[in-house]
């Protein structure tokens, strides 16, 4: 069969409509431990190559791993925030295989006995809730990391940085329970939404502390069977995920189409061509010629270790979505946005605390914080509006001290120089004015200057009123009362 590509590739809608994908997603986080899994060296992120290292990182002869507890108190509050079953007894094992980044010829894993298994993760897909099973949860040291040099003349040196190897990782692996890329998505979004808000991993796709392999297949719609599946490795962004299974489905549907078999196999995904490629065909358990890891005893976590950790746990994204509904009569919507990190979350209630009320809390967190936060490349721990001065700024607005847009010209200058509003609202003028007998000198000075409209209004035009509303406002430099200004108005031009 001709070599498919994603612009060769054309299956009709319907054809496409006849099959099913079925997909599974194993998500290696590493865990957010200073030191690695198995010896004390750093796991800093950054450092020049090769200076994070030791003999039980490098695999030299005689060398003997020890545990890091950290890394397993964090697989356990994974475990327990994606309701699995955390295991009294666990193995780690030794999964054999060669290649230039791994230089004790395996690695550390877990394999028939792992921390945790049987859980699961609900997830938000087309206006609907669907619950992901998770098989298991098994803690590993990662490898090393390869780095490729190209030169003028295409010839290549590769070199191998050796701070990585070592470092713990929490290999996730779930039920083959999506149907579809943005399935797929939405479960990855989740997922790594309960890990930060766990602390226990940053998941910064970025520097690879996030990495995920798909497992996929098709069917034909209604068939019980699964079909053959491919893993797809090489998967570092929520994009790449999405566009490498839309591909690999249509991929084999092609296939099936033409009469051909799908290939158990490994694929990789390449960027640059926007296609999954061939690496190597698929692996079996037995070809890793797991055994226990002869060098550490079992892993035993007793029920009041998990119940110590258990109870540092924080409240999870669905539970705080929920009791923001409830407790703050703020829309799903809203807590949804205000619930994404804990962050923002813990400054929406910063506010609410401080006295602002919810809805109007929210709507300032959403609109103006976040637009200048995103105009500023700033993240919620930097913004230079404490939550306090926030809820004081939208006190006023609320009471009427200032309007909605005077409001936002005075959080521009609050996030541009730190200050709080009351101080800013003094040394600027942006006091509101609510005396009657201004506004009405304004109104009939505005009135006055406009007569044709005036008549207009008075003759059942009232689409002019507006006209008058912002006449006035900018007379008064934006500073009037609104509310004030449209009753006045109304008055005089009756």
């Amino acid at each position: 069969m001709a070599k498919l590509t994603q612009d060769s590739m054309s299956i009709p809608p319907e054809v496409l409509a006849g099959y099913e994908p079925v997909i599974g997603l194993e998500v290696h986080a590493q865990l957010k431990t200073d030191t690695k899994a198995f010896c004390a060296c750093s796991a800093r992120f950054g450092d020049p190559p090769n200076t994070n290292t030791c003999p039980v990182c490098l695999g030299l002869p005689g060398a003997l791993p020890a545990l890091n507890r950290r890394a397993v108190e964090l697989g356990i509050r994974a475990a327990l925030a994606l309701h699995l079953n955390v295991q009294e007894t666990s193995r780690f094992a030794r999964k054999n295989y060669f290649y230039p980044d791994l230089p004790k010829g395996y690695q550390i894993s877990m394999y028939e006995l792992p921390l945790a298994k049987g859980g699961w993760l609900e997830i938000e897909h087309d206006g609907q809730t669907k619950r992901i099973g998770i098989t298991r949860l098994h803690l590993e040291d990662d490898a090393a990391k390869n780095l490729h040099e190209g030169f003028p003349d295409s010839a290549e040196k590769s070199y191998v940085d050796y701070n990585r190897g070592g470092t713990p990782l929490a290999e996730i692996v779930s039920e083959p329970d999506l149907r579809s890329p943005t399935e797929a998505h939405a479960y990855l979004t989740a997922l790594k939404q309960v890990l930060l808000y766990t602390e226990v991993s940053d998941c910064n796709m970025e520097e690879g502390s996030l990495r995920c392999d798909a497992n996929v297949s098709v069917r034909r719609r209604g068939a019980e069977m699964f079909g053959t599946k491919a893993e797809v490795k090489n998967l570092n962004s929520f994009r790449y995920l999405q566009h490498a299974l839309e591909f690999e489905i249509e991929r084999q549907i092609a296939v099936l189409e033409s009469g051909g078999k799908i290939t158990q196999e490994t694929r990789l995904w390449n960027v640059a061509a926007g296609r999954t490629e061939p690496m190597r065909s698929k692996e079996f358990a037995h070809d890793y010629r797991y055994f226990p890891e002869p060098d550490l005893l079992p892993l035993r976590v007793s029920a009041a270790w998990r119940d110590e950790i258990a109870a540092t746990m924080p409240e999870l994204p669905e539970a705080k979505r929920k009791r923001f509904v409830r407790d703050f009569g703020i829309t799903p919507y809203d807590a949804e946005v205000l619930a994404s990190t804990r962050a923002l979350s813990d400054y929406f209630e910063g506010v609410v605390r401080a006295g602002a009320p919810a809805k109007p809390a929210a709507n300032w967190i959403q609109v103006e914080l976040l637009r200048q936060l995103n105009d500023a490349g700033k993240e919620i721990p930097e913004s230079p509006v404490p939550p306090a001065e926030l809820a004081a700024l939208v006190a006023k607005v609320e009471r009427g001290e200032i309007n909605a847009s005077t409001g936002k010209k005075v959080f521009a200058r609050m996030f541009e120089t730190g200050k709080p509003a009351a101080e800013i609202i003094a040394a600027e003028g942006f006091s509101q004015v609510s005396d009657a007998g201004e506004i009405e000198r304004w109104c009939r000075e505005v009135i006055e200057k406009n007569p044709d409209n005036a008549a207009k209004y008075r003759a059942g035009n009232e689409g002019v009123f507006k006209f008058f509303v912002g006449q006035v406002m900018r007379a008064s430099l934006g500073q009037a009362n609104p509310q004030t200004v449209n009753d006045t108005l109304k008055r005089l031009l009756s």
